[in-house]
């Protein structure tokens, strides 16, 4: 049984955070086609910025009929010192849901929960799974094989499969996921929800180069690597990209994941500023629109998909 903040979507779909990309316009239009919006607390810069977003979001999104909720992602690594300051302000504004990466705390959680918040936490494997639940996260975010930016490497088969053995609360699913049969798909093997990233890059609002967009247009599957070079974690990236840095995209190095840093944050440069992610269900993107048009096509698809299989 899903909690109510997540019933009643139009369709049943969270837009995952993306690094630099998802912003307060990106995550107003998810909300008000009926999908839960997100962005990373760390794409705000500087840190003050944060409060501004979040009194936008909270405004914008009062007394919309058919608005869906939105949610704020905190990276709990140990790198990132913005954390204690970042959940202060999503308790001040009571952010409806709060998405956790790269670690679990039960402090966090217990925050959240003070005022009435959930917490979904990202995964890639079962025993992190067990470790987040533990440790008081309200539902789990299952990042299989094929999902944009840091992603795991197990079937969602598999990984859906042996959580739903123990757990039956809240279960979304992230890897490749980009129409609307592929959102039923989810539903089928057992997840509640789907979680979609890469589709928005390629969305008016989203905070991304015009070129970026355009490559994930013409991108497909085969266009993805897996690697750890970039940030310490693996995951997935548009080959284009890495050829355009200068680099063999068939034969990077592997990085040390010691050396993962999210202190330095979205407003500086890196030397792998330009090396964008994607997930491998970038093929079925064919334009850039708006996100609202986007959560419709989707919509249309799911309920198409469902006639179907019913007939």
């Amino acid at each position: 049984m899903l909690p109510p903040i997540l019933q009643n979507l139009s369709v049943p779909v969270v837009g995952a955070p993306l690094f630099i990309i998802s912003n307060p316009d990106l995550a107003l239009a998810q909300c008000k086609a009926g999908v839960v919006g997100s962005f990373p607390a760390l794409n705000a810069r500087p840190e003050s910025l944060l409060d501004e977003w979040l009194a936008r979001m909270t405004e914008e999104l009062d007394g919309v009929e058919g608005a869906a909720p939105f949610a704020v992602n905190q990276i709990v690594h140990r790198s990132n010192a913005r954390l204690e300051h970042d959940l202060e302000l999503c308790v001040k504004y009571k952010v409806p849901i709060v998405i956790t990466s790269l670690g679990a705390r039960e402090e966090l959680n217990e925050a959240v929960h003070s005022y009435g918040g959930i917490v979904l936490h990202d995964i890639i494997n079962n025993r992190f799974a067990h470790k987040a639940i533990e440790k008081g996260a309200d539902g789990l975010i299952a990042v299989a094989a094929g999902a944009g930016g840091h992603a795991g490497a197990l079937s969602p088969f598999a990984l859906v499969q042996e959580i739903r053995e123990w757990f039956d609360g809240p279960l979304l699913l992230s890897g490749s996921i980009a129409t609307g049969d592929a959102v039923l798909a989810a539903q089928a093997m057992g997840a509640d929800l789907a979680y979609i990233g890469s589709p928005f890059i390629a969305t008016e609002e989203a905070n991304a180069e015009a070129a970026y967009k355009q490559m994930i247009v013409e991108s497909g599957a085969d266009d993805i690597v897996y690697s750890n070079l970039f940030t310490g974690v693996h995951g997935n990236y548009l080959k284009p990209s890495i050829t355009a840095a200068g680099m063999d995209p068939d034969n990077l190095p592997e990085s040390d994941p010691s050396k993962m840093d999210f202190g330095a944050g979205a407003g500086e440069a890196k030397a792998w500023k330009n090396i964008w992610g994607a997930g491998q269900g970038i093929g079925a993107i064919d334009k850039v629109q708006p996100a609202g048009d986007l959560v419709a096509q989707i919509q249309r698809q799911y309920q198409a998909a469902k006639a179907s299989l019913c007939a």
